[in-house]
């Protein structure tokens, strides 16, 4: 199956080289370009394609207000563009697949769409494990078995991406279409909402206490309740968070079980 692929950038001659590199990989399909960044926006809505090579720097919308309009989760992997570097930071900080400065060498763009490769590869043995669970458990009767959780995330870190143990995370905040994972020192971005991370984690060490907060139960210290009738959890980090009459009935709920 080809890889359906978006070209946009203003600049016709980069449109063209971008074209002619992909051109050699038979499993790439070139369906448009695009000049601008409405265009971008109005080519996405009409067709989806599963890989974008964005140009940030673009008249009308650049490619920061492209992913802002369209939705982060429902954009295509992404590889940005650009001959300005200064952009690195931001362009991973919201989950770009790779970064490429222009002009585009061919060993470079050959990397980055190894990287999507493996990245939709990922993906679809994934759900190909998840069918074949679900058809196991039809032919056992329809009795599903003990739901298991994730042990592990990958979550993307600068250029790379790094493995993190879910017991090492001492909450977890809500960022639109993302979740922030704090961990020790750092704050890792990780592109899905908190409703869908909190379906993969145990009950019994994760409790969500605020809409926008998940907090781990080995990391809880204290449960405080002011005068105002709002209630805080403090960690063992000190930090202190707000929480819901919900999530704060879960939490007593949990450590009488």
């Amino acid at each position: 199956m080809k890889l359906k692929t978006l070209i946009a950038d203003d600049e016709p001659l980069a449109r063209e080289r971008l074209r002619y590199l992909l051109s050699t990989d038979e499993e790439i399909e070139v369906l448009a370009e695009c000049r601008n960044g409405k265009e971008v926006i109005a080519a996405l809505k009409d067709n989806p394609v599963d890989l974008l090579f964005l140009d940030i720097e673009m008249p009308g919308a650049n490619g920061f207000n492209v992913i802002e309009e369209v939705g982060s989760a429902h954009m295509p992997l992404t590889v940005f563009v650009t001959a300005h570097n200064q952009y690195a930071v931001k362009a991973f900080e919201i989950h770009a697949l790779d970064y490429l400065t222009k002009p585009v060498e061919p060993e470079r763009l050959q990397a980055s769409v190894s990287r999507v490769k493996e990245r939709i590869a990922s993906k679809a043995a994934l759900m190909t494990h998840d069918q074949l669970k679900s058809l196991l458990t039809s032919l056992e009767g329809g009795t599903p078995k003990q739901q298991s959780y994730i042990k592990r995330l990958l979550v993307p870190n600068g250029n790379k991406e790094s493995f993190i143990n879910v017991d090492d995370i001492e909450w977890i905040e809500a960022a639109d279409y993302y979740c922030c994972l704090h961990v020790g020192a750092k704050n890792l971005m990780l592109r899905e909402t908190i409703k869908q991370l909190a379906a993969t984690l145990d009950p019994k060490g994760f409790v969500r206490i605020h809409r926008s907060i998940i907090v781990n139960v080995d990391q809880v210290r204290e449960i405080l309740r002011d005068g105002k009738g709002e209630s805080y959890t403090v960690l063992a980090g000190g930090q202190r968070l707000k929480m819901s009459k919900a999530g704060w009935q879960s939490l007593l709920a949990l450590g009488r079980s």
